[in-house]
């Protein structure tokens, strides 16, 4: 069964189809709300808030986009919420999120992995989560423009910019 089949039956209630569409995203949200906030137990409420929003909310979705798209943009939005509540500006630390790095880590060290975590850690979070949706996860800048609604110049110039500060970071601290 289809994406979109699944979604049709858990509009009408179905449980399972619910729990299936769920648990078929569940890697992507884990990784992303990971990689955004470097913080594992945080990452573990915003990711029950997603899913318990996308279960309350999912009359609302609509497959102009995949599934997987519409609970990033509702992470976002919670993480976003998150640091507004919390005034919380800056996350400078990754705490513990290497140890859930699969196959990244037979590609880079941990320790190189940790440090550039560090630099992507130090980008605001908007310029933190267009980094993250372009080159972990391949979405193209309409769709990032989309998940966290702002014009695609601005998901550009907030690319250009994070790419500038990580590649200078990486030059400063010789790893580059």
């Amino acid at each position: 069964m289809n994406e979109i089949e699944l979604i049709n039956l858990a509009k009408k209630g179905n449980k399972s189809a619910m729990n299936t569409i769920l648990n078929n995203n569940l890697g992507v949200i884990k990784g992303y709300v990971i990689k955004m906030t470097g913080d594992p137990h945080l990452s573990q409420d915003i990711i029950q808030e997603t899913m318990l929003k996308a279960i309350l909310n999912i009359d609302k979705f609509e497959p102009r986009a995949k599934f997987s798209t519409w609970m990033i943009r509702i992470a976002t939005n919670i993480y976003r919420d998150y640091l507004r509540k919390n005034k919380i500006y800056e996350l400078t630390e990754v705490e513990t999120a290497e140890k859930y790095v699969d196959t990244e880590d037979m590609v880079i060290s941990r320790y190189e992995y940790k440090e550039i975590m560090n630099i992507v850690m130090k980008l605001s979070s908007e310029k933190r989560a267009v980094f993250i949706l372009k080159h972990y996860y391949g979405y193209k800048y309409e769709e990032i423009s989309e998940i966290l609604s702002c014009p695609i110049g601005t998901v550009r110039s907030r690319l250009h910019n994070a790419i500038k500060f990580i590649i200078k970071e990486l030059e400063r601290k010789e790893m580059i």
